[in-house]
């Protein structure tokens, strides 16, 4: 027997398979989060970071107001401006799908300008620029309608890019088959198609509200009084007079308290909506 057979009967080594491989890497990067998660236990000064923003009897001060009031106020500045921003976002929607092409160009532009715009351009132009360009006029509600309006102004463009994509998944069969149970086209957008466009785009809309709840933080760039504080303004005015930061972290907190279980409720929507989907 050559050398040349012998070579070719010896096992041929193999690598690592791709269970293996992933294996690996999952390892390595636990192995990097556990050391990150090390370094940082490690090094951090805990006694100054304590002494910084877990004052407990600062925390206390707090109590109940952060509450009562602002967590009330931050609640009720996100349902409101929400709600505009639902209603407004439907009907630049329905003029995006309209036939009528002024309607459509009216739309895409409103959409354009207010998706560019950051949303503190939009709280300082309902502030400012709206008493200027109608004087003698108020919002009606006071801070509670100029919130509601600036928040509903920014969330209406999303709304409706959101509604009209929700809009055109449903299936065009069910518009004809509404038409030919005698529905006119206005009646059966109403009553057929759009009850099951909102089905399909529940999530993302319950998304928009945990961005819309954030949001509400810009509400003292209109100027409040201390009964219409929501959490940030409330948090930072107690950080400004106890020199502590105590009530920042409190406020986040409160955010937390909302903000998660939402995020939860909306990944479980979107849960169950690939399971109908598969």
């Amino acid at each position: 027997m050559t050398d040349t057979d012998v070579t070719t009967l010896q096992p041929k080594k193999k690598g690592l398979t791709r269970r293996q491989k992933r294996r690996v890497s999952r390892g390595v990067q636990y192995a990097v989060f556990v050391a990150a998660v090390i370094a940082f236990a490690v090094t951090a000064d805990w006694d100054r970071l304590q002494n910084q923003f877990a004052q407990a009897d600062i925390a206390r001060q707090m109590f109940p107001d952060v509450i009562t009031l602002a967590l009330k106020n931050t609640v009720l500045y996100t349902l409101s401006g929400f709600v505009v921003g639902l209603v407004l976002g439907m009907v630049i929607a329905l003029m995006r799908l309209s036939s009528v092409g002024p309607y459509r160009w009216l739309a895409g532009v409103y959409i354009e300008i207010f998706r560019g715009l950051p949303a503190l351009l939009i709280f300082i132009f309902v502030g400012v620029a709206v008493p200027l360009a109608f004087p003698g006029t108020e919002i009606p509600g006071g801070t509670y309608g100029k919130v509601a309006l600036a928040l509903g102004l920014v969330s209406a463009a999303y709304m409706a890019e959101t509604i009209r994509a929700g809009i055109q998944a449903v299936p065009k069969g069910q518009m004809e088959a509404a038409r030919s149970l005698g529905f006119s086209p206005a009646k059966a957008m109403v009553s057929i198609i759009v009850p099951q466009a909102f089905r399909i785009i529940l999530p993302p809309l319950t998304n928009e509200l945990v961005l819309l709840f954030k949001d509400s933080s810009l509400v003292l760039f209109l100027g409040v009084t201390l009964e219409e504080r929501e959490l940030s303004k409330f948090g930072r005015d107690l950080a400004s007079t106890t020199a502590n930061s105590t009530p920042i972290l409190v406020a986040g907190l409160c955010y937390l308290l909302v903000t998660i279980p939402l995020s939860f409720v909306v990944r479980r929507m979107e849960s169950k909506a690939q399971e109908a989907i598969r």
